[in-house]
């Protein structure tokens, strides 16, 4: 079955994690997902049900913003891409990107044909930009702020790349090394006109 039967169960696919695709629901609504082929139940306990494949579509499929530099609404959480008007920090913040990080490696771990958390996943290649932005966030590199210098993660017309700016130099480089410890490729490239150093990082396969 290619969608829910409900709109209750369609109401628990929209608001999964976005980063990990953990459900919330009750015990009918779960179990009818993981019937519909929608979720699955993790043999681990506390035995949480994450999104299928499948169901990652189908809660990608309802139309969405775009990924701009802009907050997110109220309650979801999103990595910053550099160049947010507004952002909150603070302890809470530190805490939201640490768990969102942590979720990332466990879907990695469940997600990657061999378990390996040091490559990216699926996931990841489908949300180039937010899974880049994350990487950086979670290891402490500062968004670009409204009078603040940091990095700014940007699609790119190359199938599976970003490109990330930063102030040149060493926090490019550090950049480039951390992208690299997250399971990214990356080479430094200069643009033709502005003569702006940015980074170009696709996701490791191997």
């Amino acid at each position: 079955m290619a969608r829910p039967t409900t709109a209750a169960q369609r109401r628990v696919i929209d608001a999964a994690d976005p980063v990990t695709g953990r459900l919330r629901g009750t015990d009918a609504q779960l179990a009818a997902l993981v019937r519909h082929g929608l979720a699955f139940r993790h043999p681990r306990p506390p035995h949480d049900h994450f999104l299928t494949p499948a169901g990652h579509r189908i809660r990608e499929a309802a139309p969405q913003p775009q990924l701009v530099a802009q907050p997110e609404p109220d309650g979801v959480f999103a990595a910053r891409v550099g160049g947010e008007e507004t952002a909150v920090g603070g302890p809470a913040r530190v805490r939201e990107v640490h768990s969102a990080w942590q979720g990332l490696l466990e879907l990695r771990r469940m997600t990657n044909p061999d378990g390996a958390v040091d490559r990216p996943c699926g996931w990841e290649r489908t949300h180039l930009v937010r899974a880049a932005a994350l990487a950086l966030e979670a290891a402490g590199h500062p968004p670009e702020g409204p009078d603040t210098a940091g990095y700014r993660v940007r699609a790119t017309p190359q199938p599976e790349a970003v490109a990330v700016y930063a102030p040149e130099g060493e926090r490019l480089r550090a950049c480039a090394a951390t992208l690299e410890q997250a399971g990214w490729q990356t080479g430094e490239y200069t643009e033709p006109r502005t003569r702006t150093r940015y980074l170009l990082a696709s996701p490791r396969r191997v």
